[in-house]
């Protein structure tokens, strides 16, 4: 919008070889112009109806290419953005002349991550950057985006923050083998008695810790085909949350036996009719979410089972 803006850059950086000024509306030069690699706005993007401008930068950049956008967050009088796109009047500081009044969009980061994503782009990051001068209230936004393709192959994700949470849950497995003796059951170190089971690490799926820990405890082998998840149990305690996945193992091979180095061990068989008391309330819950007529007390945990696809039923007619 200013000639005296662009022929001041046109003079000031002559000697720069490969640079060219172009004034003009950005948005009518895009539409003329060859894609670019890359595209920043310092600034300058937050004067423009942003339903104008990102499809004008969409249509004007190549697959792949950066934008970087530097836009205002919260002004000098301590006004945060705004929570809908819409624009409002803002007055702009001049060197020397008196304050400026003009329509700025000036938007919260996620009403920009929207219109970003809106309008083909992928935001990689938004970062709030503060007034050197503690005092000064302005913040600016620093967002980085990238042009999606038209038809992305595949649908793009974004990486945690490299901030670990807050440790407030715990996952764990355990499993329920029945046989003609009875259900396996083996007793801890701190005397409580236990269906085979332990945490879930990462990158294994349920079946195999169930799996897993049933070799490690028991001695008894089997494959993950072997074993159906029940479902999820949620309990809170002592500020953790609890999830337990309780599974019933199918088949299995070999004879339980206490392993060395393990905090359970003793396995033995007891008839249902005929369980022992001091279950730990993890295996109690379980066993009463397999079995609800189990006569087994203990504290309550949220249940959510799991569905399986039911096979269409095969009708057979007898002969007439």
């Amino acid at each position: 919008m200013s000639p005296t803006q662009h022929e001041r850059a046109a003079i000031t950086h002559a000697d720069v070889p490969g640079v060219e000024f172009v004034h003009a509306d950005v948005v009518d030069y895009l539409a003329e112009a060859e894609p670019f690699d890359a595209a920043y706005a310092i600034g300058t993007l937050g004067f423009i109806d942003p339903h104008r401008a990102l499809p004008a930068l969409r249509d004007g950049l190549r697959p792949g290419a950066p934008l970087i956008l530097s836009l205002l967050h919260t002004d000098l009088h301590g006004r945060g953005p705004s929570t809908t796109v819409a624009p409002r009047e803002q007055m702009i500081l001049l060197r020397d002349d008196p304050p400026l009044a003009t329509q700025m969009w000036v938007l919260a980061p996620q009403l920009w991550e929207d219109l970003l994503t809106e309008h083909s782009f992928r935001v990689e990051a938004i970062d709030l950057l503060h007034h050197p001068d503690e005092s000064a209230p302005v913040v600016q936004q620093l967002i980085r985006a990238r042009r999606l393709p038209e038809r992305p192959a595949r649908v793009s994700s974004r990486p945690r923050s490299d901030q670990p949470p807050v440790p407030h849950a715990a996952v764990g497995v355990g499993a329920i083998l029945l046989s003609e003796q009875g259900l396996l059951l083996g007793r801890h170190r701190r005397a409580t008695i236990e269906l085979p089971g332990g945490t879930v690490e990462a990158g294994v799926s349920f079946e195999e810790a169930v799996v897993r820990e049933l070799g490690e405890e028991t001695g008894l082998t089997a494959r993950p085909s072997n074993v159906k998840l029940l479902g999820t149990l949620i309990d809170h305690v002592a500020g953790v949350l609890r999830v337990m996945v309780g599974a019933l193992v199918h088949a299995w091979q070999g004879q339980p036996a206490t392993q060395q180095d393990e905090s359970i061990g003793d396995w033995a068989w007891y008839p249902l009719d005929r369980l022992p008391d001091g279950l730990l309330v993890c295996s109690a819950q379980i066993l009463t979410a397999w079995r609800p007529d189990l006569p087994i007390d203990h504290t309550p945990a949220h249940f959510s089972p799991f569905t399986y696809p039911v096979s269409p039923l095969v009708t057979e007619q007898a002969p007439s």
